[in-house]
């Protein structure tokens, strides 16, 4: 895969993104013309970076994966790391905002980011939701 993007599909996209430590995508359409501007940019990123796995999901071929991602507009970028979605925009990123988001994603203490994860979980199941009592 290094140097180009895969394909993500229903059938293959737990696959992919459970079996890669760290993976960009790119949510997209063909008639999309913001898309197509962001297309060269990503697939530079990946030539740069072929430790990462970069994907695409159409989003008229895909419209499952993009209903389940919520995904409003595209291109939406999204980065998903140890199974955790860690960063999600919409808007085609310039490449030097690109590469700032892949550095600030690489630079990310996966533990503490799970540690928060587990804490949101268990307020939301205590019926806290976004409260937080200092001192506990």
């Amino acid at each position: 895969m290094s140097g180009s993007t895969v394909e993500l599909t229903k059938d293959n996209f737990d696959e992919i993104v459970s079996d890669s430590g760290f993976v960009l995508i790119d949510f997209w359409a063909e008639w999309c013309g913001p898309c197509r501007k962001f297309a060269p940019v990503y697939e530079g990123a990946a030539g740069r970076h072929d430790d990462l796995v970069f994907a695409k999901v159409d989003t008229e071929a895909q419209p499952e994966l993009a209903a389940a991602f919520e995904i409003q507009s595209i291109p939406t970028l999204m980065i998903v790391r140890d199974n955790i979605a860690v960063f999600a925009q919409p808007g085609a990123l310039p490449e030097a905002a690109l590469e700032d988001v892949i550095k600030q994603a690489r630079a990310l203490d996966m533990d503490e980011v799970r540690a928060s994860v587990a804490q949101a979980q268990a307020d939301a199941e205590a019926g806290q939701g976004g409260e937080r009592r200092d001192g506990e």
